[in-house]
Order: C-alpha cells, then sequence, then structure tokens
C-alpha cells in the first residue's frame, strides 16, 4: 500500500500568530500536491525563551488551535500530525506537557502521545524539565495508512522505545523535533536511520531549522527514512514543504527478507 507523506520544516518563533499562518500555508499547498498526511515539527507553534508566554500560548485538546486543524484535516481531506504543542495540564500552574497530536481526515483525534524524555543538558543552556512534565505511556495506533508510532525529538537516542514502539506493531514512526544544530551535526540523521534499520520501520522526522532566537539554532534536514535505512527525502537549508510517497509493501519485503524482529532472544537479553 502507498500513501503520499509530506513534511514540514519550520523556523519557527516566539510569534504564534506568524507560525499559524505559515502551518496553513502549508496545508494548502500540500493539498494541491495531493498529500495524505502532513506532519509538523515538535514546538511549531511557539518557540521563544519566555516561560511565561508558553503557558499563554498552550492549549488543551479541545481548545480553538486544535480545532482550527482539525477543520483544516476535513476540508483539506487530509490527516495532519501536529509535531507538537505546549498542551495545559489541569491544576498545574507551573509545567506543561509537550504533546503531538494526530489528527485523521475525519477530523478526529487518533493519537495523542506527550514526551517522554525530557532534554535536561545543563551543558547547553536547556533544562526541558524545568517547565515541561513527562509523559507515561506509549503510543501505537492505526491509521488508514498503516500502524503509527510516535515520539518527539529526544526520544530518539532511546531505542528501547523504538523497539516497544515496533513490537506494538508499529510501521511508520514519525519523530517531530526541534533538535540543536550543535549536537544534530552529528547525530540527527546517525540516530533516525539507526532506529529505521533496527527496527525496519518507516521513520518520518520534520525537523526545524535555522536560528530561533539569540542562542537557540536549529539543525533542519527534516527526513523521511525507509525500513532498509535510506533517506527517501532530505529537505534543504530552509523552510518549507518536502513530501514523499511510502510503500508498506516494501516494507513487508524488508521484514521478510531479513526477518530480524523475529530472531530477538528477550529471554536472554
Amino acid at each position: 500500500m502507498k500513501s503520499h507523506i509530506g513534511i514540514v520544516q519550520m523556523r519557527s518563533t516566539d510569534q504564534l500568530d506568524q507560525n499559524l499562518d505559515f502551518s496553513h500555508q502549508q496545508i494548502q499547498q500540500a493539498a494541491d500536491k495531493g498529500v495524505d498526511l502532513l506532519a509538523f515539527p515538535e514546538t511549531f507553534l511557539y518557540i521563544g525563551s519566555d516561560n511565561q508566554e508558553k503557558h499563554r500560548v498552550a492549549q488543551t485538546l479541545d481548545g480553538v488551535i486544535v480545532d482550527t486543524f482539525r477543520d483544516c484535516a476535513v476540508r483539506y481531506n487530509m490527516s495532519l500530525l501536529l509535531g507538537s504543542i505546549y498542551e495545559k495540564i489541569p491544576d498545574e500552574s507551573d509545567r506543561l506537557f509537550n504533546t503531538s497530536i494526530f489528527i485523521n481526515r475525519q477530523g478526529e483525534l487518533s493519537g495523542i502521545y506527550r514526551k517522554i524524555h525530557m532534554f535536561d543538558a545543563p551543558a547547553l543552556g536547556f533544562n526541558e524539565s524545568d517547565g515541561i512534565k513527562a509523559g507515561d505511556q506509549p503510543v501505537v495506533f492505526d491509521h488508514e495508512i498503516g500502524r503509527i508510532g510516535l515520539s518527539i525529538c529526544y526520544d530518539i537516542r532511546f531505542p528501547e522505545l523504538y523497539r516497544h514502539l515496533t513490537a506494538m506493531g508499529a510501521e511508520i514512526i514519525f519523530v517531530p523535533a526541534a533538535f540543536f544544530l550543535y549536537t544534530g551535526k552529528h547525530h540527527w540523521l546517525q540516530l533516525l536511520i539507526a532506529r529505521a534499520i533496527e527496527n525496519q520501520v518507516y521513520i518520518v522526522a520534520p525537523n526545524q531549522w535555522g536560528e530561533h532566537y539569540e542562542g537557540r539554532v536549529s539543525y533542519g534536514s527534516s527526513v523521511i527514512i525507509d525500513p532498509w535505512g535510506s533517506i527517501v527525502c532530505c529537505a534543504p537549508e530552509r523552510t518549507g514543504l518536502i513530501a514523499t510517497t511510502i510503500d508498506l509493501d516494501y516494507l513487508d519485503e524488508v521484514r521478510r527478507n531479513m526477518p530480524i524482529l523475529t530472531h530477538r532472544r528477550p529471554n536472554l537479553y
């Protein structure tokens, strides 16, 4: 089964309205290209240094902004992955969830994933857990294009999560990200390719790119990788949309020809 998948590379800022406008433009372009599913990067609606502002722009799952994208999914007959937004937590005023939201063509919320692994890197001046509460639930769900697993950015450094998603049946795993330039140029593609090869899955990874504010620069290279570890498409160094076709018959062929998932001996390790 083949599906046309698009990913958006963004340079999100602290201007919510501008980020929203850009996102809607990309949805329109994707619809014109016949994209079945469009994925945005991590925190695509807001990247800024002001924690109070993060709380101001944070949404609930039934908030106005999420509803706007649900309407878009129906209007354009396209599934959407809101790579992540800041989600308000009931009865908590000091922390938010970093939440990925999958919306199907019917405008339904098919998958909700709250980032499990917090990027705490004092040497880089970034401690995500200061303002973000970690999730505690891996997420895999059925969709018309295949069985989908969700993850966010720093999760990619934890292969056990991806093996667990694969064991839950994932065929396509999304990795929306805002991967730092410093680490990205050494690790981004290498980690994504490794997760694709070892789990024989498609990896779909829309990333942020460029300078968001002074001291915060993202690596880019938004990418789709096939189950053999080959890069199917990779974004150039600018914002915008790229798209390609993924083929689950090819995934089945890779798994059949090299059935490594059936050779595991978890009772020994």
